[in-house]
């Protein structure tokens, strides 16, 4: 058996993906560790690393929540300035 390159891949761009690329790593990480784990749930016996495609895709996961709430957290701090400079006119 031999490890799939796109969980290889996955797991490098989930580590990536909290280094210097945060969304690209991230959304790399999840379709490649979606691809993996789907090859290698088709062919068991021919692919292994399903942990290391595992592995990347909570990372990528993980990157894109925290990433999408800090979005959103920065749009109500500046909203919630915006109103209290509104009120204070």
């Amino acid at each position: 058996m031999r490890t799939h390159t796109l969980a290889i891949i996955s797991l490098i761009f989930g580590l990536i993906s909290w280094l210097g690329l945060p969304m690209i790593g991230a959304i790399v990480a999840v379709i490649t560790g979606h691809l993996a784990r789907a090859e290698i749930n088709r062919s068991p016996d021919q692919f292994e690393g399903g942990g290391m495609a595992l592995a990347g895709l909570i990372l990528g996961w993980l990157n894109i929540a925290i990433s999408l709430l800090a979005i959103v957290a920065i749009f109500l701090f500046f909203g919630g300035m915006a109103f209290l400079l509104s009120l204070a006119h």
